[in-house]
């Protein structure tokens, strides 16, 4: 027989994966900035990312992205190299997020997923790993940062919660 044991003042942990959105195609200038496809770089760099992501062996249990078309083209080249399995999550409020919106957002997820990717746009993504953290990172396309935090509920998330930055990635800094 098998019991599980919960330690009295061990908190878990829930990792966050912040990632902008791959490289957009600009050739176009007619085209809505919701509707902009990912151009040769960022068909290449999303792809990489889902492998690292794969990897390091922090696969999310749940994406989140905006609904621009980047975005959900970064997340799907994602979820299909890095092995996730589930359903990406398009969440309207992503779209040109900043820091507290995005924190509304975390809230509001449910507590079943222990690891979540949100794929979004600068400055919103930037402002949130400041936030989170108190350490800037430069996020250019395709960037993924991953962040540890204190929380057994992503309700219990708060404007001072203070996560710890694991690591960041860049794809032009990866071999």
């Amino acid at each position: 027989m098998i019991f599980a044991i919960r330690l009295e003042g061990v908190l878990e942990m829930k990792t966050l994966l912040v990632m902008r959105h791959a490289k957009s195609s600009w050739d176009d200038s007619g085209v809505a900035d919701l509707e902009r496809p990912l151009n040769t770089r960022g068909k290449r760099d999303a792809p990489r990312m889902g492998r690292l992501i794969r990897e390091e062996e922090i696969v999310p249990d749940l994406i989140v992205a905006s609904p621009a078309r980047r975005t959900r083209l970064t997340a799907e080249a994602v979820a299909d190299q890095s092995g996730y399995e589930g359903e990406i999550e398009i969440n309207e409020d992503l779209y040109a997020a900043d820091a507290e919106t995005h924190l509304e957002v975390l809230r509001g997820l449910p507590d079943q997923h222990s690891c979540v990717l949100i794929v979004g746009h600068n400055p919103g993504l930037e402002e949130l790993v400041e936030h989170l953290t108190d350490t800037w990172e430069r996020l250019p396309t395709a960037a993924l940062v991953q962040i540890s935090l204190p929380l057994e509920s992503w309700q219990d998330m708060q404007d001072d919660t203070e996560g710890k930055l694991i690591q960041a990635w860049r794809p032009r800094e990866l071999p």
